[in-house]
């Protein structure tokens, strides 16, 4: 891999494909460290050099297993995660309560840089906007952490437009993190016209469609996991999802192509200021969606792909309360 692109006007150039570490998230033992080392020796010989992970995914095992694989090679890499989900460790560590609190902010980072293993953060990302706390006031507190040298840049992920206008009024905002795909594109209709106004880069998770898109996807039996629980794997839905699915797998075909890599290839088509992350357990998958970048997509192509996602059926999140939250306005 060797296309590079910038993160923001004034961010880090990154691998033009990044890799998304949630899939690791269930333990930080032995077994799981030796999968994700794989996976991440798998990208840097690939040419990938942007991680991105967060404390909530495990919580905490997904951090503590990626600052594991990159150490003494982290100089090299850009390295991103996120905060904003306060987790009851003790009693239900699946509840997730937004905090974008100043003084969360500030304890968040700590636990994540110990976690990690480094001694700063490129890219931080507020993992979901607080609805009680004004969006000046948590990047007002991450203004000083890229002061104080503990984060070079910070993100957003899932923002309201509204959000995006005041948090860079008060910090320049780096990158939006959010769900684009040939599957999912309501980002289009005013999150990217914002970005690019205010040169805020893109970052897509879930650019497979969480799945979908790669072909694999045949029978429910083919979703476990967490998936299985996501609307658009319901029995109701599945047959006409996998249909969709079917014409990214017919273009491949006509291009000599994975279905995931034809995927791949209309995201990054979106832009230069567009990083996706795919996320995967499989160095071979690494290989495989770093071949994306060599695939050309035809107007032909793209014409066809252009009408999935207005026909897909279910919504794209588990937890939709929490998408394109607005915080409330300063006092």
């Amino acid at each position: 891999m060797t296309a590079a692109r910038q993160l923001g006007t004034v961010g880090p150039l990154v691998s033009a494909l990044g890799l998304g570490f949630m899939s690791f998230r269930s333990s930080a033992d032995a077994g799981e460290e030796q999968r994700s080392r794989a996976v991440v020796d798998a990208a840097i010989d690939a040419g990938i050099t942007f991680f991105d992970t967060a404390d909530v995914y495990g919580p905490e095992y997904s951090e503590l297993l990626l600052g594991r694989a990159i150490a003494g090679r982290r100089d090299d890499l850009v390295i991103a995660t996120k905060f904003g989900n306060a987790i009851d460790r003790d009693t239900n560590p699946d509840a997730r309560r937004l905090d974008g609190r100043p003084e969360y902010v500030r304890t968040a980072v700590e636990a994540s840089l110990r976690r990690l293993g480094i001694d700063h953060i490129d890219l931080y990302y507020q993992h979901r906007v607080d609805p009680q706390v004004p969006i000046e006031d948590t990047v007002g507190a991450l203004a000083e952490l890229v002061a104080a040298g503990k984060i070079r840049y910070y993100g957003l992920s899932e923002p309201g437009p509204q959000t995006i206008r005041r948090a860079h009024a008060v910090h320049p905002v780096t990158a939006i993190q959010s769900e684009w795909s040939l599957f999912t594109r309501d980002i289009e209709r005013s999150t990217v016209p914002i970005a690019r106004e205010l040169g805020i880069a893109l970052v897509p998770y879930s650019p497979l469609g969480r799945g979908w898109l790669t072909g694999a996807v045949r029978s429910r039996t083919d979703v476990g996991g967490r998936r299985a629980q996501h609307p658009r794997f319901a029995d109701e839905v599945f047959d006409t999802n996998r249909r969709l699915a079917d014409e990214v797998t017919a273009v491949a075909a006509e291009l000599g192509a994975r279905p995931g890599q034809v995927g791949l290839a209309w995201v990054l088509a979106r832009g230069a200021d567009v990083v996706p992350i795919p996320g995967t357990r499989h160095p071979e998958f690494v290989r495989e969606n770093a071949g994306a970048l060599g695939i050309e997509l035809t107007p032909d192509h793209l014409a066809r792909l252009a009408k999935l996602a207005e026909q897909v059926e279910g919504h794209r999140s588990i937890r939709p309360e929490n998408l394109g939250t607005e915080a409330p306005p300063a006092a």
